[in-house]
């Protein structure tokens, strides 16, 4: 059963920047697609970012340009570098398969404050 442990999450100013890491367990991680997903206070979980085997992208409209995913399948292990961060970023942030399939890990809390 694949598991993930996510790390990197934090306090930071309005336009500062993060560095998430998800380590995933099994032998799926290098074939499958895998994403960032957030869950703010109130609303349901959402796809942030997604990146598949072949390391194509896909981002939500309200994180392009600020977000990067990348994975490195040797340390199986997906990265989410957030810069220009929001206020409305706040939430804590989960990785899974995409589409997700696998338990969820703990997450990160990810808080943009001033």
């Amino acid at each position: 059963q694949v598991q993930f442990v996510e790390s990197g999450g934090g306090l930071v100013q309005p336009g500062g920047s993060l560095r998430l890491s998800c380590v995933a367990s099994g032998s799926v991680f290098s074939s499958a697609a895998m994403g960032w997903y957030r869950q703010a206070p109130g609303n349901q979980r959402e796809l942030v970012a997604a990146i598949t085997s072949g390391r194509s992208t896909y981002y939500a409209d309200t994180v392009k340009g600020r977000f990067t995913i990348s994975r490195d399948n040797a340390k199986n292990t997906v990265y989410l570098q957030m810069n220009s961060l929001k206020p409305e970023d706040t939430a804590v942030y989960y990785c899974n398969t995409h589409p997700a399939r696998a338990q969820w890990g703990q997450g990160t809390q990810v808080t943009v404050s001033s």
